[in-house]
């Protein structure tokens, strides 16, 4: 029997070590795979296919920068909505709110989370980019036009509009595991803190997201992660144009817009190896955040008081 469980617990290990092992060399043969066939557009641009902003394939001149500005610009805008929205709806999920109310929110949520990319783009497109047109990109321009962002032609589509449906999208993921992060949260923890006179705020203030924060910063490194790879929704609504702008109602373009429009469309090997190298682009700024976060979250937990 001894000699049985021996050999089990020694294949577990062998197995979870291959699956870990697999991860790893996948995600390092996409970095060759990418790294191989952009290398004929960094031999033909260098490094300024980074730092350039022209993009016209009949000359041959490729820029990253209107893709690489419009990723980072939508993916923000989404954050700073989503975030405080995701947080208000699982704390009022796992914490204010009855049973009979909690239980039909949760499920409008998973529903919301079940609905295609692309159907947010077609309804971003037909629906909600003529509200913003009309209503509310008419209204920021006369209530903050005296900021850049919130300056020039109000067409519905454009950096805000994606910058919102990506919000849209990514809020049912981060409110789902926040709630689940909140349920989480042993009820003794909190019953100390109503024990001592605290009030409702206190106690989620200084219990429950104290205890929770790597798990809430977890899920706002999902939503960061989906909204950064987002294609459909955004390529719908978003402009696809490559130019640069201060102005929130500009047509702009994203990594993942640019890939979907153009890449059936490169017939010229350089065209092509330009897109690749966009994609590891992508790649490298994906990589680069959630590093940065990861030592973020350390920083986070010893000040905190939740990390070593």
């Amino acid at each position: 029997m001894r000699r049985r469980f021996f050999l089990g617990d020694r294949l577990l290990l062998l197995l979870s070590t291959t699956a870990a092992l697999l991860v790893l060399l996948l995600i390092a043969g996409i970095f060759v795979v990418l790294v191989g066939h952009s290398r004929l557009a960094f031999q033909h641009l260098g490094l300024r296919f980074f730092v350039q902003h022209i993009w016209n394939p009949v000359t041959g001149e490729f820029g990253a920068l209107p893709s690489l500005y419009g990723t980072l610009v939508t993916t923000l805008i989404a954050l700073v909505l989503a975030v405080p929205l995701s947080l208000a709806v699982a704390l009022l999920l796992a914490e204010l709110a009855p049973p009979w109310l909690a239980t039909p929110v949760s499920l409008a949520v998973e529903l919301l989370a079940a609905i295609p990319s692309i159907i947010y783009g077609m309804w971003g497109l037909y629906v909600f980019a003529p509200y913003m047109a009309h209503h509310v990109e008419p209204w920021l321009q006369r209530t903050l036009g005296f900021l850049p962002l919130f300056q020039g032609p109000t067409h519905g589509i454009g950096f805000l509009t994606a910058g919102i449906i990506l919000a849209l999208m990514i809020l049912p993921f981060m409110s789902a595991v926040m709630r689940e992060v909140f349920q989480m949260v042993p009820a003794v923890v909190k019953e100390a803190g109503y024990g001592i006179g605290a009030t409702t705020w206190e106690v989620t203030r200084g219990v429950i997201l104290r205890y929770g924060i790597r798990g809430l910063l977890g899920a706002v490194f999902l939503g960061l992660g989906r909204a950064l790879g987002e294609t459909m929704a955004v390529t719908f609504v978003i402009g696809n144009e490559h130019r640069l702008s201060l102005s929130l109602f500009s047509p702009g373009t994203s990594i993942t817009s640019t890939l979907a429009n153009e890449f059936t469309e490169a017939s010229e090997p350089v065209y092509l190896s330009a897109l690749i190298e966009l994609g590891l682009l992508l790649f490298l700024v994906s990589l680069v955040i959630q590093v940065l976060a990861l030592l973020w979250l350390k920083r986070m937990e010893r000040r905190m008081g939740a990390g070593p």
